[in-house]
């Protein structure tokens, strides 16, 4: 009797179900949470009847769905050459979908459409084990039920899954601009992780961001930068300094420069402006989504900076909320499944610091704890005349820590250089640094020359 109440996915239209076939055919986890409940008679045509009942074979046997070349195979060996030709239409049909919008939708649909109806067979069932009063029996039913459709993926098999973690090699990482920076990291940052730059207001975090930007955008991969206290195209005239290495104020004078330079990027950047504490997690949740629909797929993700955003829980405390938006970036992070930098202010006794470690990030150090990897970034007064400063690896999940690395920093046209303390560069931004005063006199003393020579007439 379990039929009787069977309805059929017909109320649905012709282009759902066609959805459905395209979804078993693209999407593996859905077809292991499906495969048990979805019947071929919910479906309405032949064509639809076949295929569908040719991918759970498929997948019983192989423990995967078919690809179309053995689907081509299947339908080969069909006899009745009317029901073949509307095969082929069906497929067709079913692959053009694979790139619509709505295939979560669908897939969503499908599933509650299948478990109500094991639900309600389990229900009629119950009905006749209650007039000879198994009680039993019926608990077993619902509770199969209940299960149906449940998610199959139960997570990484350690023992049998050596082959895969080797093929996987376990991350897929996009690096910073820096190769002292991408060894520590172990090749960078990977889907789903968060990395923090740390400084005091007016440092160059920002600058640094964008230099992990454009060198994303150089090897070719989709940005987008989302910034919350300069607007969009005040951040892109400070990409532009980067990518042709020419100063904010002179960028008008070498146009034809600067294109040429632009021209050659391989890569995308997208620049979104909030203003600041009106953007909270969910904002840029909406928009990626929005970018998604529209067939824009980062690699990278940039949102300058999370101290100022607006967090989707009220704390009483900010130190509380601040945390809270660094546990969602780093959430957003996961499902989307890419990498994403952020930044962090420092407290204000931080800024004649020759380093600044854990104990000087600003509220509260347990907002970056979240976070996959925190640098940290100082830059004393001398620094800034002499285009110099350190990095000082806070936190790393990928390696060691505690670690200072000299640095060329000069904010006029944004060129950032991390350097390993031994290496030729690195020797020489230290040596600078340690004869920070000499270097000082020196410079002054070439621009009072400089300044003499003019001479007023």
């Amino acid at each position: 009797m379990g039929n009787t109440m069977s309805e059929s996915l017909i109320k649905y239209g012709t282009s759902f179900q066609s959805k459905i076939i395209s979804s078993l055919l693209t999407d593996v986890k859905f077809v292991k949470q499906i495969i048990d409940i979805l019947e071929v008679s919910y479906f309405d045509t032949d064509s639809n009847k076949f295929l569908v009942k040719s991918i759970k074979d498929y997948f019983v046997k192989y423990k995967t769905q078919p690809t179309m070349e053995s689907i081509k195979i299947m339908v080969d060996d069909v006899e009745n050459d009317v029901l073949k030709v509307a095969i082929v239409d069906s497929l067709r049909g079913a692959w053009q979908h694979r790139e619509d919008p709505d295939l979560e939708f669908v897939k969503e649909k499908t599933l509650e459409f299948c478990k109500n109806q094991i639900m309600k067979n389990a229900i009629m069932q119950s009905v006749e084990l209650l007039e000879t009063q198994q009680y039993d029996d019926i608990k077993g039913i619902i509770d199969k039920a209940m299960t149906a459709g449940m998610e199959r993926d139960i997570g990484h098999e350690y023992i049998t899954g050596f082959e895969e973690r080797m093929t996987k090699q376990a991350r897929d990482t996009q690096p910073t601009a820096w190769d002292s920076v991408n060894d520590l990291m172990d090749g960078g940052l990977g889907g789903g992780e968060l990395g923090v730059i740390v400084a005091p207001a007016g440092i160059g975090k920002s600058w640094t961001l964008q230099a992990i930007g454009t060198h994303a955008m150089k090897k070719g991969l989709t940005v987008i930068h989302y910034t919350l206290e300069l607007n969009a195209a005040y951040v892109g005239l400070r990409y532009d300094c980067i990518i042709s290495g020419q100063p904010t104020g002179n960028l008008q004078y070498y146009k034809d420069d600067v294109q040429r330079a632009i021209d050659k990027l391989k890569g995308n950047l997208i620049i979104k402006y909030y203003p600041t504490r009106t953007a909270s997690v969910n904002t840029i949740f909406a928009h990626l989504q929005q970018c998604e629909l529209q067939g824009i797929k980062p690699d990278l993700v940039i949102v300058d900076y999370a101290d100022i955003m607006k967090s989707t829980s009220n704390f009483t405390e900010k130190r509380h909320q601040i945390g809270h938006v660094y546990e969602e970036l780093r959430g957003m992070a996961g499902e989307f499944d890419i990498p994403i930098w952020t930044a962090s202010q420092a407290n204000r006794s931080s800024l004649e610091e020759d380093v600044i470690d854990a104990s000087k990030v600003s509220e509260d150090y347990s907002k970056v704890m979240t976070a996959d990897f925190v640098m940290s970034m100082s830059r004393k007064v001398e620094d800034k005349i002499a285009n110099t400063g350190r990095f000082h690896v806070i936190k790393n999940r990928f390696g060691p820590d505690g670690i200072t690395f000299p640095a060329t920093i000069n904010t006029n046209t944004g060129y950032i250089q991390i350097y390993e303390t031994n290496t030729q560069g690195g020797k020489e931004v230290q040596g600078k640094m340690n004869n920070a005063d000499e270097y000082i006199r020196k410079t002054l003393a070439q621009k009072k020359k400089d300044f003499d020579g003019e001479g007023f007439e």
